[in-house]
């Protein structure tokens, strides 16, 4: 790998311990690493990317998606429907997938995220109808070459047995933690560094049991991996809690082992002040996901509760199927403006915005190598054109959120440019549209 000088930034956000902000400067790559940050560096021999015009920050970090659910976006019955009826409207699709549905729609969300300046991804999937397999969206994710943090998803608890999904998408229990332990063994990379790390994310408390909830954390703590699942969602998810265990989606999570600094819950909408204090307390992570809330009409999160008590933050993009796009400049914009709507317009600044997009989004994944422009990081690194119209006037060109481009011009991945001049660099997207399209035609006949 070439070693890389990006030099003559206006400004480097570098979301360091310090929050500090750097103009006209350099930042060197060395072996995938930021081997230097600062004014005047030296070539030695690098390849120099000209970034005069521009604004840098960290790779944005994504800390929830469903990568398969690229194949159905805007499907009409789900376009207006809560989250229970939404599912039930998609669910007899989503059962007609196979690897090669998982594989592609992988392609085309990883490739989008990377678009919205996106280096390293989440992704929860959690049925595996066909044949599909957590290994497909992991080829996938090494194709595009985005830092990657899929999760063995699942649902065991069908509509015979009074849940939500079709019975034929629910899998016995042990075949769920036989293969939770097979895609760790395989694929997970503990190593600062990693490109790949697995966790295990059954979908949420009403599509698994108890015992499975259980039996995950004690499996995901025996292999050292996090864990990850939906939570305190919507006002349904919160009544549904209330009638089958007795108690708030907080005290449940609490109670099967699921609070600690290797658990993130998606959305959370619905925290109460006591469960924001119990994940403060625990050090437990939130994906906030603000435009899928919003699509879904599920309300909006108390963030600026939950990061003033301390509980870990970080945006995700959620599935295409309930938000349509993958961007995760987009994503901080939206967060940003539903806690001024609820709060205030001093409840959330663009930059703390940012902040929960890149080193928020990485302590909630547990990468600490990764989130900030600092020597000795990993080299992910988003190089954002401000001399395009959406910045033309702007008086504070860091401002992104505000006044800047949802597309990022550069994206550095462990010091490789999988993003050049606003084009995927690893893969062919027409052909991968191309085929998307062809699926999804299928899908619908």
């Amino acid at each position: 790998m070439a070693n890389t000088l990006i030099v003559g930034a206006d400004v480097i956000l570098t979301m360091d311990d310090d929050r500090t902000q750097l103009t006209q400067a350099d930042i060197q790559i060395s072996n995938g690493v930021i081997s230097d940050v600062g004014r005047g560096l030296s070539p030695n021999g690098c390849m120099i990317v000209d970034a005069s015009g521009t604004v840098i920050t960290p790779g944005l970090v994504n800390t929830h998606h469903h990568l398969y659910q690229t194949l159905t976006r805007a499907v009409p019955g789900a376009q207006d429907a809560l989250l229970f009826g939404w599912l039930q409207t998609l669910y007899p699709i989503w059962a007609r997938f196979g690897p090669e549905e998982m594989f592609v729609s992988a392609q085309i969300g990883l490739a989008e995220l990377a678009l919205s300046g996106c280096s390293l991804s989440s992704d929860h999937l959690y049925l595996y109808p066909n044949g599909a397999r957590l290994d497909d969206t992991i080829a996938a994710a090494a194709e595009v070459g985005l830092r990657f943090h899929p999760t063995r998803g699942a649902m065991s608890i069908g509509e015979s047995d009074g849940g939500l999904p079709p019975d034929a998408l629910v899998e016995q229990e042990s075949a769920i933690l036989e293969d939770s332990i097979r895609v760790i063994d395989a694929f997970h990379d503990p190593r600062p560094g990693a490109m790949v790390r697995v966790g295990v994310a059954p979908c949420s408390p009403f599509s698994v049991s108890t015992d499975l909830m259980r039996d995950a954390a004690i499996l995901a703590r025996d292999k050292g991996v996090m864990l990850h699942t939906h939570l305190a969602e919507n006002d349904e998810d919160i009544a549904y809690s209330l009638e089958k265990f007795g108690c708030r989606p907080g005290q449940y999570a609490q109670d099967l082992g699921w609070t600690g600094s290797d658990v993130w819950h998606a959305h959370c909408v619905k925290l109460d002040q006591s469960e924001i204090g119990l994940f403060a307390r625990s050090r437990t992570g939130v994906a906030h996901c603000p435009c899928s809330n919003c699509r879904l009409g599920s309300g909006i999160a108390p963030v600026r509760a939950m990061v003033d008590a301390g509980v870990p933050v970080g945006l995700g993009v959620d599935g295409s199927a309930s938000n349509d796009t993958a961007n995760m400049m987009a994503e901080a914009r939206q967060a940003m403006l539903l806690q001024r709507v609820s709060r205030g317009a001093d409840a959330m600044s663009a930059q703390e915005a940012l902040w929960l997009a890149t080193r928020g989004g990485a302590e909630v994944l547990g990468r600490d190598d990764c989130g900030q422009i600092s020597v000795g990081k990993r080299a992910d690194i988003a190089i954002w054109d401000v001399g395009t119209i959406e910045s033309a006037g702007s008086w504070d060109p860091a401002a992104l959120v505000l006044a800047g481009p949802q597309k990022v011009r550069d994206l550095f991945v462990e010091g490789r440019r999988v993003v050049a001049d606003g084009q995927i660099t690893t893969i062919d997207t027409r052909r991968v549209i191309d085929r998307q399209n062809a699926l999804v035609q299928r899908l619908m006949a």
